[in-house]
């Protein structure tokens, strides 16, 4: 009596390697941009943040970054930006391309950008007390000031 054990052992390792190959389909494109959380501020404030909400909308579709924080005043916005960690080799020629497309949206604004994490946890509480309505207009810029400050200290 002889029994066929190759029919096991293929099916078994069939099974294996399709479920290899289904569970990498999960996201195709590479693109976690669609998962980015882009928070408006209210605009109903002293300082109008319109011009941050747009330009956050703008350098989010930037492929290379995958979350984006800004804040601006009457005459300035900041923007800080993450990207993901294969782009990180790039960070001066990333901050160069977000910087010269809101330069073109903005020519009035003067207009910093960086990729300091620092400066994205900076400009995210800012951010949270902007939409909670917490902050005047002589607050916001002295919180501004101290957050351009720590940008120029950065290497």
């Amino acid at each position: 009596m002889e029994v066929n054990v190759k029919w096991p052992k293929f099916g078994l390792s069939l099974l294996v390697v399709l479920g290899l190959v289904s569970g990498c389909t999960g996201n195709e494109n590479g693109s976690e941009q669609e998962n980015a959380n882009v928070t408006k501020i209210h605009t109903k404030q002293e300082v109008d943040q319109s011009i941050a909400n747009e330009s956050r909308e703008k350098v989010i579709k930037i492929k290379e970054v995958t979350d984006v924080r800004a804040v601006n005043t009457n005459k300035e916005l900041l923007v800080a930006i993450k990207v993901d960690n294969f782009d990180r080799f790039q960070l001066k020629e990333i901050e160069k391309k977000v910087k010269t497309n809101l330069k073109k949206s903005y020519p009035d604004h003067k207009i910093e950008v960086s990729t300091d994490q620092k400066m994205f946890f900076e400009l995210e509480k800012l951010e949270g007390k902007l939409h909670n309505q917490k902050m005047k207009k002589q607050s916001l810029q002295k919180e501004l000031d101290r957050i351009k400050a720590l940008m120029k200290e950065q290497p």
